[in-house]
């Protein structure tokens, strides 16, 4: 019987798929990351603020730990929401993802109707970041060394006032509205892109009182031109032990610690996340991390993307409720 030139020829591009195809094709997913690509950290703030600060200091140790250059791209504006479609349009291949307070997946979602996006849905969750508190802090020209005096200045004066927010829908302004709501007070809201604007004007008097993350507050009251009043958290801070906390002045409701993690586009490998939740968990349990952090009052800390992925859902669910009760879904910035 003649040879079926066919089944030869079969023989012969199964025995090229096991010994030559299948390898060529393994290699042409390269490792990540590529060595020499840079690695993109988008952060929704200005340069220059609390966490634009300790997202470039991530940067610069994880360049060194995966040996391939990581910026950081400020894109400010729009309550982070700028910021979040640039991450979720990008290419889900661990180059591009984001360092994000938790108002972004949080609240912005429930608070403002230019949000487009599902944060379980279109976006990643590689590890968290940090975790510290938001701190009510007031300008000088305020008479007002406790949060209770603070309340009887802003009521003898009605609609004199006004507290700054990182933008609107963020955690800055619900605290805002939260505490004047709570107290009683008529009061201007005036939104920022961010720390670094909002401390601008804070810093020069236009605006008199506002919560503001914990490093900037102890970088604007070492001015002499602020002071702080109360953290903005369930207990006082180990880094601010002299600093009480809003209950412990007689304001309930406003005491959620704030965070930040790091989210990518939709549907990166388990590989890649994989890859970038190690390194992110070996750059955060430095020593220079840690004490970088703990310097602005925050604590740096890993997790896995699982952990991250069950914060943000308790974190939404429970800013849902105060935000529902303010009546602050859904409105346009």
């Amino acid at each position: 019987m003649q040879p079926n030139p066919n089944r030869r020829r079969f023989s012969t591009w199964l025995a090229l798929c096991a010994g030559g195809a299948l390898p060529l094709a393994a290699s042409a997913a390269a490792p990540f990351p590529e060595k020499g690509r840079t690695i993109r950290i988008v952060l929704g703030l200005a340069a220059g603020g609390a966490s634009d600060a300790q997202a470039r200091f991530v940067a610069n140790k994880l360049a060194e730990v995966l040996q391939t250059p990581v910026i950081v791209e400020n894109r400010p504006g729009a309550s982070f929401i700028l910021a979040t479609e640039e991450v979720i349009r990008s290419a889900p291949d661990g180059y591009t993802f984001m360092y994000a307070p938790s108002s972004v997946v949080a609240q912005n979602p429930q608070t403002l109707a230019q949000v487009r996006y599902d944060p379980f849905k279109d976006l990643t969750p590689i590890s968290l970041g940090a975790r510290g508190p938001l701190v009510l802090t007031v300008h000088a020209s305020v008479p007002a060394k406790t949060v209770q005096e603070l309340i009887a200045y802003v009521k003898a004066n009605p609609g004199k006032m006004s507290y700054a927010s990182f933008g609107t829908g963020t955690s800055s302004h619900i605290y805002g509205e939260a505490f004047a709501r709570q107290a009683g007070l008529d009061v201007v809201h005036v939104p920022y892109k961010g720390g670094s604007d909002a401390a601008k004007d804070f810093l020069a008097g236009r605006v008199q009182y506002y919560f503001d993350a914990a490093p900037n507050a102890i970088q604007n009251t070492a001015t002499g031109k602020v002071r702080m009043l109360a953290v903005a958290a369930p207990k006082r801070s180990p880094m601010l032990p002299d600093v009480p906390t809003m209950a412990e002045q007689g304001v309930k409701g406003v005491d959620m610690a704030s965070w930040l993690g790091f989210y990518g586009p939709p549907r990166m490998p388990e590989a890649v996340v994989a890859r970038l939740n190690a390194a992110l968990a070996e750059v955060l349990a430095m020593p220079a991390t840690r004490d970088f952090f703990r310097q602005g009052a925050y604590e740096a800390e890993s997790s896995s993307p699982q952990a991250l992925a069950a914060l943000t859902r308790s974190t939404y669910d429970e800013w849902g409720d105060i935000i529902r009760k303010l009546g602050l879904a859904r409105q346009a910035q």
